[in-house]
């Protein structure tokens, strides 16, 4: 399927892996997507949440606020907070038991995960919207537009709830989407 993506839809896809692993979240779900979209703010339909404030950094707070970001990012602030400086006690850990020893289990009898974080229920249900909205305008390839659309259809994600607590109406965004997929094959 991905051979049908234009250049500015894998960059969507690739940045939404990115984004799951610098995360730390083990699947890449519409959450991911949507910051691949913003992450292509020079795209026409990109460009429709952006100029309405939703851009890649507003985005990935608004995902780290639902979800949680990487691992240390909120507990660190939280012990700032009450004087303990976690660079301090991961310094002295260290010291004691080696570089990476907070890094995460090593052990335990699990076997190491292979690749990278694999697309979710959800995010492979926007790849075939994304195909429907692209084949039923008679496009060839998939464009950024094409994937945003598949988020908006889809629905039920997370990267729904994003756009909706922006304060976007998704009947809206889906019109301007399609205007500018319009304005780009004209």
């Amino acid at each position: 399927m991905f051979e049908r993506f234009a250049d500015g839809a894998r960059r969507v896809v690739t940045g939404a892996e990115a984004e799951a692993r610098s995360l730390r979240h083990e699947y890449i779900g519409t959450e991911h997507l949507l910051l691949g979209v913003l992450a292509q703010p020079g795209d026409p339909a990109a460009a429709v949440l952006v100029r309405a404030g939703l851009d890649a950094e507003s985005g990935r707070r608004a995902v780290v606020r639902l979800l949680g970001g990487p691992p240390g990012e909120v507990d660190g602030a939280a012990l700032a907070a009450i004087g303990v400086d976690l660079a301090a006690v991961r310094e002295a850990v260290e010291a004691g038991f080696g570089p990476g020893a907070l890094d995460g289990p090593t052990g335990g009898g699990r076997r190491p995960k292979r690749g990278g974080p694999r697309f979710g229920a959800r995010a492979k249900q926007v790849m075939v919207l994304s195909l429907r909205a692209a084949t039923g305008r008679g496009d060839r390839r998939i464009e950024v537009g094409h994937l945003l659309l598949g988020l908006l259809r889809e629905g039920n994600g997370l990267a729904v709830r994003v756009i909706r607590d922006h304060g976007l109406d998704l009947a809206d965004v889906e019109r301007e989407v399609e205007s500018a997929l319009a304005a780009a094959a004209a």
